[in-house]
């Protein structure tokens, strides 16, 4: 099985009120810290992000933050990080944290963490990346996005073969079986789209 050298995780600058999505967390950082998989997310130093980016670097691994500048005080930058960009833009934010990706990983959280991990979803639909997109369905956190996709698809907005755009684990001890057993999904040309 051949894993990725490095997994963007998207989640939450708030921890939530079920302290099982922080153990998640955590697990999901000492994960890809102990099996050498660089962490690539935002930077921040607060929420889950703070948990995820701490358990990787203590475990070991190395942690890459991508952080837009106009948020550099507000989320409070994590110190201590492997390695650490401030950028121009959310926009500039989104396209270097996939473009140091091999893979994408989405922990509950906000409407940010629901707007990248529904671009990234984007862009796979579209043919711009055939990269795995895990979705960590801690305490069933993202069966009310299933079922959403799953009526788009029956309403005649979305193929079939989009709700296999992503793969929804509910443990994280399932994550690296399902990084090494994803496929490409299948792309539909522009004709077929009526």
């Amino acid at each position: 099985m051949v894993l990725p050298a490095s997994i963007c995780v998207f989640c939450g600058s708030r921890r939530g009120r079920d302290p099982a999505m922080a153990r998640a967390a955590a697990a999901l950082g000492r994960l890809l810290g102990e099996n050498g998989i660089r962490l690539v997310y935002g930077a921040g130093g607060i929420g889950l992000m703070d948990v995820v980016a701490q358990a990787a670097l203590d475990a070991g691994g190395q942690v890459t933050g991508v952080m837009p500048r106009h948020l550099a005080t507000r989320e409070l930058i994590k110190q201590g990080l492997t390695e650490l960009h401030v950028v121009d833009s959310m926009h500039d934010r989104k396209r270097m944290m996939f473009d140091l990706s091999d893979a994408f990983i989405a922990l509950p959280g906000g409407i940010g963490t629901l707007e990248e991990t529904v671009e990234i979803l984007s862009w796979r639909q579209l043919g711009i990346h055939d990269k795995p997109v895990l979705l960590l369905n801690v305490g069933g956190a993202w069966g009310h996005f299933a079922a959403l996709m799953r009526d788009r698809a029956d309403a005649g907005f979305c193929a079939e073969s989009d709700l296999d755009l992503y793969e929804i684990v509910d443990d994280v001890q399932h994550v690296l079986a399902a990084l090494g057993n994803a496929r490409p999904p299948t792309i539909h040309p522009f004709t077929d789209w009526t």
